[in-house]
């Protein structure tokens, strides 16, 4: 009898064990910025105001003057996964509307993350005496009787 209610306690805890194990594993979707309306893009046409294009789309999430030649309103979206500790990035979309120099839709268009490239961010850093070596390295370095650093000119 005793056997039994702890086999059954054990098998209890088990289970409510491996359910929270697998509720942690389960991907975590996130939407950010513009939420479109159905239909809302297709509505756009060539000639419409600044403020037809915004009762339809609504405020756009940013916006771009480009020499006087015209303004752009730009809806971004982005949706990511979670899982664990891992976040990758799902979908993102950009709508972009560029409008003419008198306020008129010239031209508009959607983008997605298969129009988008990678652009490889300049990670070159000036070097600074003392940033690579720790404390103790430092120590042993002046204990062998080398000269010190330039930048201290020789007042150790």
């Amino acid at each position: 009898m005793q056997i039994t209610k702890t086999r059954s306690a054990t098998t209890l805890l088990a289970a409510a064990g491996l359910a929270l194990l697998l509720a942690g594993c389960s991907p975590d979707v996130e939407h950010r910025g513009y939420m479109p309306k159905p239909g809302a893009f297709d509505q756009i046409s060539n000639g419409m105001s600044k403020m037809e294009v915004e009762g339809i789309m609504g405020t756009p999430s940013t916006t771009a003057s480009v020499q006087y030649k015209g303004d752009s309103f730009y809806y971004i979206t982005q949706i990511t996964t979670s899982k664990a500790f891992l976040t990758s990035e799902t979908d993102r979309t950009v709508i972009a509307i560029r409008f003419n120099e008198d306020g008129k839709v010239k031209s508009y268009a959607q983008y997605g993350l298969q129009d988008g490239r990678v652009i490889d961010i300049n990670t070159n850093s000036t070097p600074v005496y003392g940033e690579d070596t720790s404390i103790i390295s430092a120590l042993l370095r002046t204990s062998k009787g080398t000269r010190t650093a330039p930048m201290l000119q020789g007042k150790f």
